[in-house]
């Protein structure tokens, strides 16, 4: 029996785990640093048809209908002219048995880690050592317990630590000059959008994003706004302490007093690939490469990578895993800084000429199956 040990317990190092559930050959056992799982309320994502066609293989199919939402379209507003765009129809994308979801991040978590035995997730294991011997890879804690695996999976998120015992700390994510805010609105308090659609709103220097996570009343709330810092890049989220205000970024975003349990961050991306020197380790998730925000992707492209390891594993093929993952990655690293681009102009003769444009590409089934079907279909 092969031991596989997995870092950290998010959505990339849950999924795969579940994906071993019942597999005899392989023993499987996740370190989170935490005493628990992240489970925020207020944090909700999208999942693509291509990662609902994995999660179904897990049974995701029985969550609880009420904890989901299929959004039919995306709807482009114009902030400064006040005024719908266009409509991009994603439900075209659907099949009977796969469908554009939005959920609460928490739903997913929780769902993953149910699935599996209690006794796979370790908690309170912070990595400290990751050590290599012929065959086998030991990995020491910092509660000074030791175990030793045959393949090691680091999934540890974007400031992933196991990722910077093993490349020394010379590979680390970049702040990529703008915010993130995250919180939640009321659907009573949300006015003027369908309430069935995802709801995109462009500004200059800035888009947010207004979607449903559930069948009852809760809607997520994400802006990104452009934001150039005057002196040191930050190196994590501490950036923003008690003195930081965050009425500045606040003041012309659509509907900022209505949102609530609002958190806010510097975001970062990944720079560059990392391939580890040894054939029993893999990077999965955001420690993989974490792409820019404005496509989506984050958690899809997580369950994708998962997905694909497993069959790397499960069928003693590693060669085109890392090279599968980059090409994926590099294509939807591009199509989001285009997108970041276009969705924060602040010309007027650029923002007519990208409303025009937008109105004619959301309708043109060869281009959307060219710039959305190659990433929504795996």
């Amino acid at each position: 029996m092969k031991k596989i040990a997995i870092i950290g317990a998010g959505i990339s190092g849950l999924f795969f785990a579940n994906l071993f559930k019942g597999n005899p050959n392989y023993q499987i056992t996740i370190y989170e640093k935490n005493n628990s799982l992240d489970l925020d309320e207020g944090y909700g994502i999208q999942l693509s048809v291509n990662s609902i066609k994995l999660l179904n293989k897990i049974g995701f199919e029985n969550l609880n209908s009420q904890d989901k939402f299929n959004p039919n379209k995306i709807d482009f507003y114009s902030v400064n002219q006040n005024m719908k765009i266009c409509d991009l129809n994603i439900s075209d994308f659907n099949t009977i048995d796969c469908k554009y979801t939005t959920l609460k991040r928490s739903i997913l978590i929780n769902y993953l880690k149910e699935n599996l035995n209690t006794e796979i997730i370790k908690y309170d294991h912070n990595i400290s050592q990751i050590n290599y011997t012929k065959n086998l890879i030991k990995l020491v804690f910092q509660n000074n317990i030791s175990r030793e695996c045959d393949f090691l999976i680091i999934s540890d998120g974007i400031f992933s630590k196991a990722k910077r015992l093993i490349t020394n700390n010379l590979v680390k994510p970049s702040f990529n000059g703008s915010v993130a805010i995250r919180g939640v609105i009321n659907k009573k308090d949300l006015t003027g959008i369908n309430l069935d659609n995802i709801s995109l709103f462009l500004g200059k220097n800035f888009h947010n994003v207004i979607y449903p996570v559930n069948k009852t009343e809760d809607f997520n709330y994400i802006a990104i706004l452009k934001h150039y810092l005057k002196f040191q890049e930050p190196k994590n989220y501490e950036f923003f302490n008690d003195d930081f205000s965050i009425n500045k970024f606040l003041g012309g975003l659509p509907y900022n007093t209505k949102i609530k349990k609002i958190k806010y961050y510097p975001v970062f991306i990944s720079k560059n690939f990392y391939e580890p020197v040894k054939n029993n380790l893999f990077l999965i998730g955001d420690a993989f490469f974490a792409v820019p925000p404005s496509f989506a992707q984050g958690a899809s492209q997580s369950i994708e990578g998962a997905f694909e390891l497993y069959e790397s594993i499960k069928n003693n093929s590693y060669s085109n895993f890392h090279i599968n993952r980059v090409k994926k990655l590099k294509m939807i690293k591009n199509r989001s800084k285009i997108n970041q681009f276009a969705f924060h102009l602040s010309s007027p003769i650029m923002i007519s000429m990208r409303n025009f444009f937008l109105k004619i590409l959301t309708k043109n089934k060869k281009f959307l199956e060219n710039y959305l079907g190659k990433v929504y279909r795996n």
